[in-house]
């Protein structure tokens, strides 16, 4: 994924806060079609049109956040073996414990957002986290006494205890404050757009998603080809203070375009609520809940400061949190929250189990995803690297499916988008289920192509010829429509449909499945190679891949697909979107 970047300092943005930083207690509600919804903003800027200049802010964030992450994250393997002289198994041991912090720690950003500093507040401050651990990386790149001396013909001296120290404080500030940033910017940024059925908005903050994904995808093509190349060819100190300045850029940008946001402020511990409820629901396990929705527990809409929920049938045991009791009907200075809920409250959690299987099949999309990173590279290394007069490293083709994710959004919002549009009955295109499944029908397609080039490769080896690297573009193409249909509209479903208190959480939780998906990806593998393995026989995915079956490998995968595929289909059609009254 996804997932997911007026130069300043830390002291000066630290000088700053006082005058930058929002005020928290305001807050008003704005009126459409005379229902209200609940917005915590600036006095000013109350009821205001959608004021672009916002979101074109967190777009250029995005992008030079993006720089800057993968500057430091693509090639760190490579820092860690020639400059630190650190053994090949502690390299890659730390790059992914590293690399899995960084993707969890958005839960903790997120958490964070929701309960205790909003979105704006966030970000502000992982990202001085964030500067400060760029500034340390650059710092033990450029300063001799933070490295150990270059390898000379004698001996090869790796970095002190102290040294890696400093080097990986440096790296897990980024990680935290990257955390914070990921969970924070995209809510934020959506909170910039007007709330209401307005379908222009509608489609200007659908688009938004999809720039902040393409956004996101261009930092990591610059990153992965300018940024790398200074680095292994230059020095490595220049490289990493690109990606310093251009985290410095987007912190600069930001601050100065604090006059032109929408806050939404958080309005307490969303896990409180939900915790609450299944207290409430256990203890009233006793309790018979009413046929008649209206008689559930609900707090005045004129006195409640958020939207909100329609009651739905689905999950009833949990109504019970929401029923009134003999005791409470008779005292009513008896309500307590932790044993009487609102249907709003019981309706959240409602949200979230029904969400949970739509995430889960998120995860095994993603494990299937991440063989773009792995297996297509390895695949790629035993074909012939020559297209025309150029050599193409087997990685580099990653950069083609950057353009392709490109090209894809074009294509979707230009050609696919618009034709659905004129022939469905209600003008509405796809909704946010039917693109993601899209996504998943899509990876199958995208598997299977890898698997009869591969198949085709292999009967080619047997014959002495060797299959160009060309033909590895198709699936590189359909990978790239696959991630644009799902992992852009994951993030828009989950902003979408999450409780009004828990969006940054609930993004975070799209960014976790990436990571799950990762990890699952190296669980299958593992379990694969043990399996084919045993008996003495190569497997499937030897070390020379020409005596083994990676197209087994594929086709697998493929099958794993259309399973996931199938059971998203059951979940996503039983699937109730979240109705706000």
């Amino acid at each position: 994924m996804p997932s997911s970047k007026v130069r300043s300092t830390p002291n000066l943005m630290a000088s700053s806060s006082a005058s930058q930083l929002p005020e928290a207690s305001h807050s008003s509600s704005c009126y459409k079609d005379d229902e209200p919804v609940a917005v915590h903003q600036r006095p000013q800027q109350q009821c205001a049109p959608t004021n672009y200049k916002a979101p074109l802010i967190i777009l250029g964030f995005s992008f030079l956040e993006g720089i800057a992450f993968n500057g430091v994250g693509i090639n760190l393997i490579l820092y860690l073996r020639t400059v630190l002289h650190g053994a090949n198994s502690s390299n890659a041991a730390n790059v992914a414990s590293w690399g899995g912090t960084s993707y969890f720690t958005p839960l903790l950003g997120g958490l964070l957002a929701d309960t205790y500093w909003g979105n704006y507040r966030t970000i502000f401050i992982s990202t001085i986290l964030y500067l400060l651990g760029m500034i340390t990386v650059t710092s033990c790149a450029a300063i001799p006494s933070l490295k150990p001396p270059p390898c000379d013909v004698s001996s090869c001296q790796p970095a002190t205890g102290a040294q890696m120290f400093v080097f990986f404080s440096g790296l897990y500030l980024i990680a935290f404050g990257s955390g914070g940033v990921r969970s924070a910017l995209l809510p934020f940024g959506a909170d910039q757009f007007n709330d209401g059925e307005n379908r222009v908005e509608m489609r200007k903050k659908v688009s938004f998603f999809s720039m902040f994904y393409v956004c996101s995808m261009l930092g990591v093509l610059i990153a992965g080809t300018l940024v790398v190349w200074i680095q292994e060819n230059i020095d490595w100190a220049v490289g990493f203070g690109i990606a310093t300045l251009c985290m410095a850029l987007a912190s600069g940008g930001f601050l100065l375009g604090t006059p032109t946001y929408k806050l939404r402020m958080p309005t307490g511990s969303p896990m409180k609520s939900i915790i609450q409820v299944i207290v409430a629901t256990f203890r009233k396990m006793h309790l018979e809940v009413p046929t008649d929705g209206n008689l559930l527990y609900e707090v005045d809409k004129n006195n409640s400061g958020q939207q909100r929920l329609a009651h739905t049938d689905e999950f009833r045991f949990l109504d019970k949190a929401a029923t009134i009791s003999d005791t409470e009907t008779s005292n009513s200075h008896a309500h307590a929250s932790w044993t009487l809920c609102t249907i709003t409250q019981v309706e959240e959690l409602k949200i979230l189990l029904r969400m949970l299987p739509i995430w889960a099949t998120c995860i095994v999309y993603s494990a299937a995803c991440t063989q773009m990173n792995n297996t297509f590279i390895q695949q790629g290394s035993v074909m012939n690297t020559r297209i025309g007069s150029f050599s193409i490293p087997p990685a580099s083709l990653s950069s083609f499916g950057v353009m392709c994710v490109m090209v894809w959004v074009f294509i979707y919002s230009k050609i696919i988008a618009p034709a659905v549009q004129r022939c469905s009955a209600s003008g509405a295109g796809l909704s946010n289920l039917q693109r993601m499944g899209v996504g998943r029908f899509t990876m199958i397609i995208s598997m299977t192509t890898a698997a009869i080039v591969e198949t085709k490769r292999l009967q080619g080896v047997k014959n002495g010829q060797t299959m160009s690297i060309a033909w590895q573009l198709p699936q590189y193409f359909i990978i790239s429509g696959s991630e644009v249909f799902n992992y852009i509209t994951q993030l828009e479903f989950f902003y979408a449909q999450a409780p009004d208190t828990m969006r940054s959480i609930c993004t975070s939780f799209a960014l976790l499945s990436t990571a799950l998906g990762n990890y699952l990806s190296s669980l299958i593998i593992t379990f694969v190679s043990l399996v084919t393995a045993s008996g003495g026989k190569p497997g499937w995915i030897p070390d020379d891949l020409n005596e083994g079956h990676l197209d087994y490998y594929f086709y697998s995968l493929a099958g794993m697909c259309a399973v996931n595929f199938c059971v998203y289909v059951v979940f996503a059609r039983r699937y109730k979107l979240k109705r706000v009254i």
